[in-house]
């Protein structure tokens, strides 16, 4: 066997995997980073906001008492809708950027893609 620097391919064509481990790695530290953020979907300028983690968990949700209207419950249910699909868009592009700007759209987020406004309806 021949000596040669970690950094440089044992032949050519074959790839750095010691540089791969560490950047699969980095990427793996990133994601999880990620999934415990909590974001904030917020719509009709903040009357409704959702917290929610990147697995989708919701922690809480805020209504303005303002936005509770009885003759009106359709644009309370948009409002709520709007602030699920903000938190949602956050945290897609949260989890792009951890994982260094790949595109996640092959990755199954369990039908919540479609709930929360990433599908057709």
């Amino acid at each position: 066997m021949t000596d040669t620097p970690d950094d440089q391919p044992l032949a050519e064509g074959m790839p750095d995997l010691g540089g791969l481990l560490e950047s699969a790695q980095e990427m793996m530290a990133n994601a999880q980073a990620a999934a415990s953020r909590i974001v904030e979907g917020v719509s009709g300028g903040g009357l409704v906001s959702v917290q929610v983690d990147g697995h989708f968990d919701f922690h809480s949700i805020s209504i303005d008492p303002s936005a509770v209207d009885p003759s009106d419950v359709a644009l309370l249910e948009d409002l709520v809708l709007a602030a699920l699909r903000d938190a949602s868009a956050q945290l897609q592009s949260g989890q792009q950027g951890a994982l260094g700007g790949m595109d996640l759209g092959g990755i199954d987020l369990g039908g919540l893609g479609g709930l929360l406004g990433g599908g057709d309806q």
